[in-house]
């Protein structure tokens, strides 16, 4: 545990109980402050009460003797309204922080270290994890932290020259304002969560903060592969700023590129500086995004090529996202649970050349018509979920072969029964999972057993 001392002797509310309110929770405990905890649920609230917790309903809270409030990046802030534990806290004039933010006024007490954050709409969870093993296989010490993984308030302080590699949400950085991050990441933007930022101008800006936290000499590593990532770098360069621009259609002559899996690096050489060709984790344009970004905070760090080389083909990908789970018969499963929108799902598709398609579950605003320069390499669609039949509808318009399955079961059935040898299953969904699963996780998992049992009786037969 990182113990936060800012609040010693002060009372301080908590809102939100999931895994980093508890951690909250627990690090303003141990550096002596006045705690008292609640969430609207009550199981939640029975977690929290379970690891210590003091509760306190937030109706009976004193505000005149709160110091802060730390709010969980779930509960809404500003959109469509605040919760009305905002509105309270505003009314008393206190700060709204969250996890993050407590680590950073924990920052001065911890051993001497850097600190990189990674944001984006796609791509940040593979980013921050491949950034984190980089380090580790550089020599360094790291941990892969904030919307991925363990509460960072959860953990062990890193050694002297450790790195923490912070996978940030739009969610927690409207929550953050004392991060100095030595190395800030901005993948790319697309609309995302507009019903909790009111708009995309607004969803953009906060994106953008994270720059604003840096010292003027902190690496800005930007995707500059979407107009809102071209614009950021533009600002930061007008203000004086130095960027790391990335981009992966094709060779430029700065920054970090890919050009046909080879990696250039502008700072470097003219020639390539690795090729990530044959790096199954790596797989797919969207991917060699998250590398060149890895890459250029690793080099930001000060770790040399060809170590960061070994460490990229030696990363061995997250669930859930673009994973390969196994082969029957021939035909080669992959799972991507993970892709809750179309664009995390054109990605995925753009990165086979022919697939059988299980997609479906809650869908997101403006369905998969955002697919349709993909739909040539769908062999067959099984389709799942509440969306199921708007995508058959939107299918059938184009003339692709699909089929309602309703459930994964069935889906994962039919697809190993038309898949040939050589061909690819792949559980992309374009969907949040909610109708079926309590989360992409789960979806993922039940996906993954599905084809573990294929292959048990493919084996026995």
């Amino acid at each position: 545990m990182i113990p936060v001392t800012t609040y010693q002797d002060r009372a301080v509310a908590v809102f939100g109980l999931a895994r980093s309110g508890i951690a909250s929770a627990r690090a303003l405990a141990a550096g002596g402050a006045a705690v008292t905890a609640w969430d609207d649920n009550p199981k939640s609230r029975d977690l929290a009460a379970a690891a210590g917790v003091a509760l306190v309903p937030s109706a009976d809270l004193d505000w005149s003797r709160q110091a802060a409030l730390v709010l969980s990046p779930g509960v809404p802030l500003t959109h469509p309204e605040p919760h009305p534990i905002v509105a309270s806290a505003l009314a008393a004039g206190l700060p709204i922080i969250g996890d993050i933010d407590l680590f950073a006024q924990a920052e001065p007490s911890l051993p001497r270290h850097s600190v990189a954050v990674i944001t984006g709409t796609n791509g940040k969870s593979t980013t921050t994890a491949l950034l984190a093993h980089l380090v580790k296989a550089c020599g360094g010490a790291s941990v892969a932290c904030g919307n991925i993984g363990t509460p960072i308030l959860d953990l062990e302080p890193l050694p002297a020259g450790g790195v923490y590699v912070i996978e940030m949400s739009s969610y927690q950085i409207d929550l953050t304002f004392n991060l100095r991050p030595q190395v800030a990441i901005l993948l790319n933007t697309t609309p995302d969560h507009l019903d909790r930022h009111g708009s995309m101008a607004n969803y953009v800006a906060v994106k953008r903060r994270i720059f604003d936290w840096q010292a003027p000499g902190g690496a800005a590593i930007i995707g500059v592969d979407d107009d809102y990532g071209q614009e950021a770098a533009d600002r930061l360069r007008a203000a004086g700023r130095k960027v790391t621009p990335v981009t992966v259609m094709g060779r430029a002559h700065e920054g970090v590129s890919v050009d046909d899996a080879w990696l250039y690096d502008a700072d470097i050489s003219s020639e390539p500086v690795l090729s990530l060709a044959g790096i199954e984790s790596l797989r797919g344009r969207h991917n060699w995004q998250n590398a060149a970004a890895a890459y250029a905070a690793a080099r930001a760090l000060g770790f040399a090529p060809a170590a960061i080389e070994a460490g990229l083909r030696s990363f061995p990908g997250l669930a859930h996202r673009l994973e390969y789970v196994g082969t029957v018969g021939g035909v080669r499963f992959i799972n991507d649970s993970k892709a809750t929108n179309a664009d995390a799902t054109q990605h995925a598709l753009a990165a086979f050349p022919k697939v059988h398609w299980i997609a479906g579950g809650k869908a997101k605003e403006g369905g998969i018509d955002s697919l349709k320069p993909l739909f040539g390499r769908i062999e067959r669609a099984y389709l799942i979920g509440e969306a199921q039949e708007a995508f058959a509808e939107t299918l059938d318009e184009a003339g692709v072969d699909n089929e309602l399955c309703g459930t994964m079961d069935r889906a994962v059935a039919s697809a190993a029964r038309h898949a040939g040898v050589g061909e690819v299953v792949l559980l992309s969904p374009a969907c949040a999972s909610f109708d079926q699963y309590p989360n992409f996780e789960v979806r993922g998992d039940h996906f993954r057993a599905l084809v573990a049992k294929l292959g048990s009786e493919a084996s026995a037969s």
